[in-house]
């Protein structure tokens, strides 16, 4: 899976803005780390395994944790029409 070329994201700060330039969803999608995380390694073609394994050594936290919160933002992100699979 991959983050959709049409969406466009830039760093202000701590928080991450993410547009569509293209497609059917406008607005804008503002992150926390997090989930700006997530969006960064999306910007190459990658797996749910992979992203979890990466959140696993940045974050000090349990794995049923980390899969629940990437899992949450995957949603997010395909309800959006973000991720190409």
């Amino acid at each position: 899976m991959k983050l959709k070329s049409t969406f466009i994201t830039h760093k202000s700060g701590d928080e991450q803005l993410m547009v569509s330039v293209g497609g059917g969803f406008s607005g804008m999608v503002r992150s926390n780390s997090t989930a700006a995380d997530i969006i960064d390694l999306l910007s190459e073609e990658t797996t749910r395994e992979d992203i979890i394994l990466s959140m696993l050594e940045k974050y000090d936290a349990k794995r049923e944790q980390i899969e629940r919160d990437v899992d949450k933002i995957l949603a997010s992100l395909r309800q959006i029409g973000a991720i190409d699979e």
